[in-house]
């Protein structure tokens, strides 16, 4: 489950975050929770996120997808979309998560897209929908960002 994937980015982002000396695919990998549990970033602009996360390794006792599995694919890609909107100035801090709930998945991937609700100076919300692999809505989430000055070196 840990096997990283390239990201996709647009490449005149890649190049503005490479010319601060950072390689953009490699720190949106999803991180070290994001890899245990299987998450992969798929598609990323600030428009539109793109992750997906596997049921198995991910589920509740009843064997159901974990809800707290959800929030954490909701939580990587919306903080990924809020900060590209930042852009390399910000960071991106998530202030709020809410999670919906639809409908209970036992096996397959469940993919996550996160589009904008709100993009200001200092604050970015996305929603999140997470459907099945029959593109059922499984959770419907939101996500809010403060965009904070990134530290100076």
């Amino acid at each position: 489950m840990g096997e990283q994937h390239t990201v996709k980015f647009p490449q005149e982002v890649i190049d503005e975050y490479a010319a601060l000396g950072v390689d953009l695919p490699a720190l949106f990998s999803a991180g070290h929770l994001g890899a245990r549990m299987g998450v992969q970033i798929v598609e990323a602009s600030s428009d539109r996120v793109v992750g997906t996360m596997p049921v198995e390794g991910n589920t509740q006792p009843y064997g159901l997808l974990h809800g707290g599995a959800s929030a954490v694919l909701a939580e990587t890609i919306g903080s990924v979309a809020a900060m590209l909107h930042g852009g390399s100035s910000k960071i991106a801090v998530g202030v709020d998560l809410n999670c919906t709930h639809h409908r209970g998945v036992r096996s397959g991937l469940v993919t996550g897209v996160a589009t904008p609700v709100h993009r200001g100076r200092t604050s970015a919300t996305y929603e999140i929908a997470i459907t099945d692999e029959d593109g059922k809505r499984v959770c419907s989430a939101r996500l809010t960002c403060v965009l904070k000055d990134a530290p100076t070196h």
